[in-house]
């Protein structure tokens, strides 16, 4: 496992905290962070599930801590899985950043408590947590281009922001969850000039929650992302496109990963941090890893494609597992309830019975280099499992020699 120098804590800045944390800030602050943060927590490579909500009213009794939920969970432990990642929202009415309601869809104490009990189902099944809370702009605009437009309302922003992300962190640590990530998609904000009104963020948090530290950047704006230093672990929404034209091959797609796996290394370098894939995901339709990032509800002419999906699933991953630099992924998405078709149509991202479920498992059973193992025998590492590989697209990932 390889170790990384010392992270550089938010106090470290001398930048004024201007926000009012210090009302809710503990009396004992928390020691500072370790050069094996990630290593002491992981325990290995992050294999992931992000499992999303049902929280609106129309479907009772199966969000976060139902018994629908647990049934989201078992899968997921059965299909190798270490960690899941839970995903609660705050409301953003529009772009001008005014403010982030803590309700969304049932009242916030609700949501709270809906997730802490997630999270203790999780425990009780051996799986980790991550926290990533998210905002969700109601006039349907991407967050990242959230702009308050004035010094006056970046302020008032970064205010109201604090106190919802504070929120969260507090459900984190009464829960025990062992990493939150302090925003999603944040564009406008963190890799900008206004970068420096989310130090004392960090550090806020950091005074109140004793979890590894993420933040969850897009895939095409991370290496501008001015927060990374003060992070334990770089996340990254990875929707990568891995091929400009349609029709690309097998070989043509894993040439586009190993383009991705070689710009994620010398960032890791860099930076000197491990890297997690906080979502990964192609939609279940042909070519899906040329435009991944559109949602499935904007898309016209649609032409369902396992392969296709398991294929970019399988190209995107492969060279990452010999990396010590790879925290993990975590795949988007599964829901709360497993079976509720109702959140999603058939040709999204989820991968549940899927071939690309396939090489999932066959990913989750493998070993990693952050698993402290470097003996590699197949395209997704040195099997665990007994299985005889993966039949796809004419292609077959023969198992180890010898097996295991």
């Amino acid at each position: 496992m390889v170790q990384f120098p010392k992270l550089v804590g938010a106090a470290a800045f001398a930048i004024p905290l201007s926000l009012s944390f210090a009302a809710h800030a503990r009396t004992v602050l928390l020691p500072p962070q370790r050069e094996s943060a990630w290593a002491d927590v992981s325990a290995g490579g992050m294999r992931g599930l992000t499992i999303g909500p049902i929280e609106n009213a129309r479907h009772s009794g199966k969000g976060y801590g139902t018994e629908a939920y647990t049934r989201a969970l078992d899968e997921a432990v059965q299909m190798g899985a270490t960690w899941v990642s839970l995903t609660p929202f705050g409301r953003v009415e529009n772009l001008t950043g005014r403010g982030v309601d803590l309700t969304f869809e049932a009242p916030f104490e609700e949501n709270r408590a809906a997730v802490l009990k997630g999270i203790e189902l999780a425990h009780q099944r051996g799986l980790k947590v991550l926290l990533v809370p998210h905002l969700w702009v109601m006039s349907g605009e991407w967050r990242a281009l959230i702009d308050p437009g004035s010094d006056e309302g970046w302020a008032t922003w970064a205010e109201s922001y604090a106190q919802f992300l504070l929120h969260w962190a507090d459900v984190a640590e009464e829960g025990g969850a062992e990493m939150l990530s302090v925003g999603v998609e944040l564009r406008s904000w963190v890799t900008t000039s206004r970068a420096e009104l989310f130090l004392p963020i960090i550090h806020g948090v950091r005074s109140r929650y004793r979890g590894l530290l993420t933040y969850s950047a897009n895939w095409d704006d991370v290496d501008q992302t001015a927060i990374l230093q003060q992070l334990d672990v770089i996340g990254i929404n990875a929707f990568y496109p891995l091929a400009e034209n349609e029709g690309a091959s097998l070989a043509e797609l894993c040439e586009g990963g190993q383009r991705v796996t070689s710009k994620l290394e010398r960032l890791a370098k860099t930076e000197k941090k491990p890297i997690l894939l906080t979502e990964i995901g192609y939609k279940t339709v042909t070519n899906p890893a040329v435009k991944p990032w559109i949602w499935p509800e904007d898309m016209k002419q649609i032409v369902l494609s396992e392969n296709d999906q398991a294929e970019a699933t399988y190209a995107l991953l492969h060279g990452m597992f010999e990396k010590p630099w790879f925290a993990g992924f975590f795949v988007w998405r599964v829901y709360a309830d497993p079976a509720d078709v109702s959140q999603e149509p058939e040709y999204g991202f989820s991968p549940r019975g899927k071939l690309a479920e396939r090489v999932i498992r066959d990913a989750f059973t493998a070993l990693w280099a952050a698993d402290g193992n470097e003996d590699f025998y197949t395209p997704l590492g040195r099997h665990k499992s007994t299985s005889h590989g993966l039949f796809w697209g004419g292609v077959h990932f023969h198992r180890a020699p010898g097996g295991l």
